[in-house]
């Protein structure tokens, strides 16, 4: 009897210790991170609050590759897609996961603009039309990075006049911080020598269940915005600010982001689905609510803060089983994207907010990614 008695009460205490293991961190091998791209080396900077919440990033693209959160039961998942080695980064068809965008995020008309009468011409990466930042845009660089403390992490880059077809030197310099506030914040500072469009944003794919698991279909989402720019079949904005209300597009209340998404709607045929900048309300505070998404199964809410006028989102329309980090396949509809932004093709509509940077001028730009447990 003692020898069974003792036996449960192994098996117990097991069990027991077993229900109540946290999901383990799992860090990504810097070794696969190291290359030389032109004369440049390429690595992973590792952020962590005292929370326990942890983001690696990497210098190529100035990239979010991992975030890790908590769950209602305490247990960590990594909730951004990405890759676990940077040749998967060079090498991708969806090239974007992470990283910061730049010399313009979204679409610019035909690659071209004027400023002061004079007309400067894009690379049109993307049909008839320039997208975020050209071929050699700021995903496709690597960044000087310092390491400030062990949640700040700081990135510069100096991106010479014409490049991508864009006037005037821009000194760029990004700091990411992960506060105790469980909060990843990025801040983007930028000079210019020669009047030029600026435009940066920051593109992460994120699933709340964890990087692909599941789609993104059930997350209640809240834009705050009561109007957004429609766009035309190649996805540039028409000009015309239109009303969410009584449209798929409205989020104005939280809603299933799968709830509308296939309805019959000539926007959501452009897009596959919503990838639409919203034109967000208050937008003249310093810094504003923007979105607020919540998944019932982990508990995790992530709330958007900005002091841009606009927000693209997009809800991974595009993505189509790409493999990334611990072999899981990304499909459709499986992350979704929050850029906090000034509106696409502003350089050639007069009547969206100017994206102008003149010399003695500083750019500042703020994305606040706020999460917490519900």
């Amino acid at each position: 009897m003692k020898i069974r008695f003792y036996f449960l009460l192994i098996c117990f205490l097991f069990l027991n210790q077993s229900c109540n293991m946290k999901t383990e961190i799992k860090l990504l091998n810097k070794n696969d991170f190291f290359k030389n791209i032109n004369g440049k080396e390429t690595t992973i900077y590792v952020l962590k609050n005292r929370n326990g919440l942890v983001s690696e990033i990497t210098n190529y693209g100035a990239r979010v590759i991992s975030l890790w959160v908590p769950d209602n039961n305490g247990n960590f998942d990594d909730i951004v897609l990405g890759f676990d080695n940077i040749d998967d980064y060079i090498n991708a068809k969806e090239k974007y996961f992470g990283a910061t965008i730049g010399r313009y995020g979204n679409r610019i008309k035909e690659g071209k603009f004027l400023i002061n009468d004079k007309e400067y011409y894009l690379e049109k990466n993307n049909g008839l039309n320039h997208l975020h930042g050209g071929n050699m845009g700021f995903s496709d660089v690597v960044w000087n990075a310092k390491q400030i403390d062990n949640q700040t992490l700081e990135l510069n880059y100096f991106s010479k006049n014409m490049e991508e077809g864009y006037p005037g030197n821009l000194n760029v310099k990004i700091i990411y911080h992960l506060n105790n506030k469980d909060e990843l914040k990025i801040e983007y500072f930028a000079k210019t020598d020669e009047s030029t469009h600026v435009n940066l944003t920051h593109h992460s794919f994120f699933n709340l269940l964890g990087a692909g698991n599941e789609t993104i279909n059930e997350h209640l989402l809240y834009i705050n915005a009561n109007s957004f720019t429609p766009v035309d079949e190649t996805l540039i904005p028409t000009g015309n600010i239109e009303l969410v209300a009584n449209t798929p597009f409205d989020f104005s209340v939280p809603t299933k982001i799968g709830n509308r998404i296939n309805q019959e709607d000539n926007q959501l045929n452009y897009g596959k689905g919503y990838d639409h900048n919203y034109v967000l309300n208050n937008s003249q505070s310093e810094e504003i609510i923007a979105a607020k998404v919540y998944e019932k199964k982990s508990g995790r809410t992530l709330e958007v803060y900005t002091n841009e006028p606009g927000m693209q989102f997009y809800a991974g329309n595009f993505l189509s089983g790409t493999i990334g980090k611990h072999g899981k396949s990304y499909k459709k509809r499986s992350a979704f994207c929050l850029e906090t932004q000034h509106f696409p093709n502003s350089p050639n509509q007069k009547n969206f907010p100017s994206t102008i940077l003149k010399p003695n001028e500083e750019y500042y730009s703020i994305c606040i990614y706020k999460f917490s447990i519900n």
